[in-house]
């Protein structure tokens, strides 16, 4: 077996909600003394309740994992599961209140955009400074510096104080720092994002190099489930401050998606808070799936729904987009509505949709709606979206010979006709 690099043992981080002391120690003493003769606290915030002063709570609730040298470990899960401050506790910036945890090896960390950059030092500085805390000599920054520089793409501003770079420079120049500097352990929570498409394929690939062929430990967060499939070798799920899942990838990605809900069949759209992007002129009231029981298709089929229309102006030729997506993000394909609709002012019509959807794949999906049309420049005119809201299920055929488990790590979610042999 692989050596342990990383151990974890029963973790737990409570924080206390609320303001944490009242700055002096007389405010201390007045809120103490007030508390205990059942008084109201002096020293509340106006609009708060003093009632709940000390009330705490568990980011982190017994976590146990071990990561091994040259692992790839992803770690996904809700917003406020507890993955950032798992990530934090590693990289010492807080303590846990209960349990130990035993690293063997450098640690190299990107928690945020620009941490541990000073802003008014140049790139170049900053590279040997981290360097340094690391436990690195001058020597060893010297011989990886140019490496650094090119792969940051910053070469042009590296004696530029970097609190005149960009948040994607900023990206750019830390992770080239974290990547190339000898640590055997790297932790990298969802920053990536901010990197430009190019620049994040390359991230990924040296990452993956680190762990493959330099033996380094790899903690990877995001909600990108893309990139945790293509990146990470094991994968673990937290759910309020807890371990749900812990193994294979595609299994843990499965798992995750299980957590949402996909039962209605009818959706209410009008209390949805639209975008500047939309100018609700005609505007989707609701969304219907027309087929009986749940929205839960065999593969081969159709889905049929009924989407229902409010137009405030007298408009012709409209169309409705949807955009299917896999529930990692992934978007598979993008139908419209074969022909245009036509809707009078203060009109309520309901619009009969019929989806092909033979070829999708089996998997759980969404769909994002949108209501739109070319106007006489041809300029592309949104009335409304409705975007994550409309979820439904493909499951397998029967005597479907793909297989009842679809890769969609390696399949894809689209399934095309077999290869014809050609005589």
């Amino acid at each position: 077996m692989s050596e342990t690099v990383i151990k974890i043992e029963n973790i737990k981080k409570q924080y206390h909600l609320g303001t944490i002391g009242g700055g002096t120690l007389t405010a201390d003493l007045q809120s103490w003394w007030a508390r205990k003769r059942g008084k109201e606290d002096p020293n509340t915030q106006i609009g708060t309740d003093s009632s709940k002063f000390g009330d705490s709570f568990y980011a982190l609730d017994g976590i146990n994992l071990e990561v091994h040298k040259g692992e790839a470990l992803g770690i996904i899960g809700a917003n406020g599961a507890g993955k950032s401050t798992l990530l934090k506790l590693l990289c010492r910036v807080t303590a846990p209140t209960e349990g130990s945890i035993k690293m063997k090896g450098r640690i190299a960390s990107m928690l945020e955009v620009g941490t541990g950059f000073h802003p008014e030092l140049t790139g170049r500085e900053n590279i040997y400074m981290n360097g340094a805390i690391l436990g690195m000599t001058k020597s060893e920054i010297d011989s990886k510096i140019e490496e650094i520089i090119d792969f940051s793409e910053c070469r042009q501003f590296i004696d530029t104080p970097v609190k005149r770079f960009s948040s994607g420079m900023y990206v750019k120049l830390a992770f080239a720092v974290a990547a190339h500097l000898d640590a055997e352990i790297m932790i990298m929570d969802e920053v990536l994002a901010v990197g430009d498409m190019k620049f994040q394929e390359k991230c990924l690939g040296k990452m993956g190099d680190a762990a493959n062929s330099d033996g380094k430990t790899i903690l990877y967060v995001s909600h990108n489930m893309a990139t945790i499939r293509n990146l990470c070798s094991r994968c673990i799920v937290l759910e309020k401050g807890k371990i749900v899942f812990n193994g294979d990838v595609d299994e843990a990605i499965a798992y995750y998606m299980g957590t949402v809900d996909i039962s209605e069949t009818k959706y209410d759209f009008t209390s949805i808070k639209r975008t500047a992007q939309e100018n609700c002129q005609v505007v989707m009231q609701s969304f219907e799936f027309e087929d009986e029981g749940s929205p839960v298709y065999t593969f081969g089929s159709k889905l049929n729904c009924a989407i229902k229309l409010k137009s405030y102006i007298d408009v012709t030729g409209v169309s409705i987009r949807m955009t299917l997506f896999y529930m990692d993000n992934t978007p598979v394909t993008t139908i419209y509505t074969d022909g245009l609709i036509d809707i009078s002012k203060d009109e309520e019509k309901t619009v009969h949709l019929s989806a092909d959807i033979s070829t999708i794949a089996p998997g759980k999906y969404y769909a994002d709606l949108i209501v739109w049309k070319f106007n006489d420049q041809a300029a592309h005119i949104r009335y409304d979206s409705v975007k994550g809201k409309v979820h439904f299920v493909i499951k397998t055929r029967k005597g479907f010979n793909h297989g009842f488990e679809w890769g969609h790590g390696s399949y894809g979610h689209v399934v095309l006709p077999k290869l014809e042999i050609q005589q």
